[in-house]
C-alpha cells in the first residue's frame, strides 16, 4: 500500500529550462529568438534551459518581462531544483555509504524511537544512512569517526566489553540530544555538593516521587541528568562527561535497576564530577556494579559513593546486621532506603545475595 502522507520524491529532477521550453512552443519561439529578446547569447540560453547554469535574479527579471509570470516564480522554480540535484546526488553517496551501518545499533535506535521503524534492506539502507547522519549529527561516516574516533581516545571504560563504539556513540548521542533541549545555570561545585547531600535524602522515596526532584535538583547546580534507554552491546549503565567546560552531565541507563544499584550508580557518576573536574574531556563509561574497575578514577568513585551512602563511621556496624528488623533500623539512623544496605551488605559479602533482596525496590522510569 501506498504511504499517502509520504513526502513526493521522484528520481528525476525537471529544470527551469522545461517550463522555459513549454511557453516557447506556446509562442512558436525558437531558442534564439528567445536569446536575442532576452539579451543573452544562444549558447548561454541552451545552457539554461537544460540546468547546465544557474537561473539568476537577473535571469528571473528578464523572463518575468519577456516570458511572464514572476521573479519570485523563476527564482523558486530554480531553488527547487538545484535542491532536488542536490537531494539527489546525496542519495547516491548515502548508497556508497551502507556499509557505515553495520557499525550502528540501528534496530535499538528504531525501538528508542530515534530513526523511523522500517525493514533492513537494500532498498532502504540509503535512507537510514540519512537518518542516522541526522541522528548523530555529522554530515558523512567519515565525520562520525573523526568525532567519536577522537572521543573514543576519551573513554575511561570500568569494563573490557566496553568497546563497541557505534552502541556507545549511539547511546552517548541520545543523551546529547535530550541534554541539547534543557537549559540551566553554570556548574557551579558548592552548589552541586549541596545539591547531593539534598539528593541522598531522596533515597528512601518511590521513583515516581524523586524522580522529578532529580532532574530539577540537578538542574539547579547546573548538571544534566539524562535517564536514557539501555542499549546492550554499550554494556553502560551509567556516563558522567562534560558537555562544555561549564556544563557536566550524567547519564543514567533504564535497565530494570534494584534501587541500590541505581543509586550507587547515580553517586558513583556524581563522583567522577566532583574528583575528576580537570579531566574535562574525560568520557567515564561506567558499570560500577561490575568488577573490574581498577582505575585510580574508578575506585575513587566508588570509594567515594559507597562512602557518601553509607559513612565510613558506621561500616564497623556492617557484619552485625544479620537480621531484616537491624537492616532497617541501621537504614532509619543513617537516612537511606533498606535496600542500599543490602546492596552494600551482600557486595561486602557480609551476607549471601540471596539474602534478604525482597527490602530492595525494583525501579521504573517514565522519563527519557
Amino acid at each position: 500500500m501506498t504511504d499517502l502522507a509520504a513526502p513526493f520524491a521522484p528520481d528525476w529532477v525537471s529544470p527551469p529550462g522545461d517550463t522555459i521550453l513549454d511557453l516557447l512552443e506556446e509562442r512558436d519561439w525558437t531558442q534564439a529568438e528567445l536569446a536575442q529578446r532576452i539579451g543573452y547569447s544562444p549558447k548561454h540560453v541552451n545552457q539554461l534551459i537544460k540546468g547546465k547554469v544557474p537561473l539568476t535574479e537577473d535571469a528571473a527579471i528578464k523572463l518575468e518581462r519577456v516570458l511572464g509570470s514572476t521573479v519570485g516564480f523563476w527564482l523558486a522554480r530554480e531553488a527547487r531544483y538545484r535542491e532536488r540535484c542536490a537531494r539527489l546526488e546525496a542519495s547516491e553517496r548515502y548508497a556508497g555509504w551502507i556499509d557505515w551501518l553495520d557499525l550502528l545499533p540501528v534496530k535499538e535506535l528504531m525501538s528508542a524511537g530515534r530513526i523511523e521503524k522500517r525493514r533492513i534492506d537494500a532498498k532502504s539502507k540509503p535512507s537510514l544512512v540519512e537518518e542516522c547522519l541526522r541522528f548523530f549529527g555529522v554530515a558523512s561516516p567519515d565525520e562520525w569517526s573523526s568525532h567519536y574516533g577522537e572521543m573514543q581516545v576519551a573513554f575511561r571504560r570500568s569494563r573490557e566489553e566496553q568497546s563497541d563504539v557505534g552502541a556507545i556513540s549511539a547511546w552517548l548521542r541520545m543523551g546529547e540530544q535530550v541534554a541539547e533541549k534543557q537549559d540551566g545555570p553554570k556548574y557551579e561545585r558548592d552548589r552541586f555538593e549541596a545539591v547531593l547531600a539534598e539528593i541522598r535524602t531522596q533515597t528512601v522515596l518511590n521513583p515516581e516521587e524523586f524522580e522529578p526532584r532529580l532532574h530539577a535538583l540537578f538542574r539547579q547546580a547546573g548538571v544534566a541528568f539524562i535517564l536514557v534507554p539501555g542499549i546492550p552491546k554499550a554494556h553502560v549503565s551509567g556516563v558522567a562527561r562534560w558537555l562544555s567546560p561549564h556544563r557536566p552531565l550524567i547519564q543514567l541507563s533504564l535497565y530494570g535497576k534494584t534501587n541500590d544499584k541505581f543509586w550507587f550508580t547515580l553517586f558513583h557518576e556524581a563522583a567522577h564530577i566532583l574528583l575528576h573536574s580537570k579531566e574535562k574531556k574525560s568520557v567515564y563509561l561506567d558499570d560500577p556494579t561490575q568488577a573490574g574497575a581498577a582505575s585510580r578514577e574508578e575506585r575513587e568513585a566508588n570509594e567515594w559513593a559507597g562512602d557518601f551512602l553509607i559513612p565510613r563511621a558506621r561500616l564497623a556496624e556492617l557484619p552485625l546486621l544479620k537480621s531484616r528488623d537491624a537492616v532497617v533500623n541501621f537504614a532509619s539512623e543513617i537516612g537511606i532506603h533498606p535496600g542500599i544496605v543490602i546492596g552494600r551488605l551482600q557486595h561486602d559479602e557480609h551476607i549471601p545475595r540471596s539474602w534478604m533482596n525482597d527490602l530492595k525496590l525494583s525501579l521504573r522510569f517514565t522519563h527519557a
